[in-house]
């Protein structure tokens, strides 16, 4: 099993930018990938950003050049947030892929507004 904690979200007003941190525990050694997403009401949860073990980073289209994704450490992985627009408004949820299951968090709100 593994357990991810999110943090970082809040208000930000448009342009401004944000830093989100997720912290994995419990059965890390075996993660092959972690990436956030994000979703709003009514809406399918949707890529932001992926980082595997092995291959390419990958962004969703709508965050290109604005967003980047980052480990920080052996179980903690961010997502810098810059340019932020109204339209990012959403709850951030970070996942972590391992041995074909899928773990999500509790997921973070993020409001872009002035």
């Amino acid at each position: 099993q593994v357990q991810l904690v999110e943090s970082g979200g809040g208000l930000v007003q448009p342009g401004g930018s944000l830093r989100l941190s997720c912290a994995a525990s419990g059965s890390i050694g075996s993660i092959t990938a972690m990436g956030w997403y994000r979703q709003v009401p009514g809406k399918e949860r949707e890529l932001v950003a992926g980082l595997p073990n092995i291959g390419r980073t990958k962004y969703g289209d709508s965050v290109k050049g604005r967003f980047t994704i980052s480990r920080d450490n052996a179980n903690t992985v961010s997502l810098q947030m810059n340019s932020l627009k109204p339209e990012d408004t959403a709850v951030y949820y970070c996942r972590a892929e391992r041995l074909g299951s899928h773990y999500w968090g509790q997921g973070t709100q993020v409001t872009v507004s002035s």
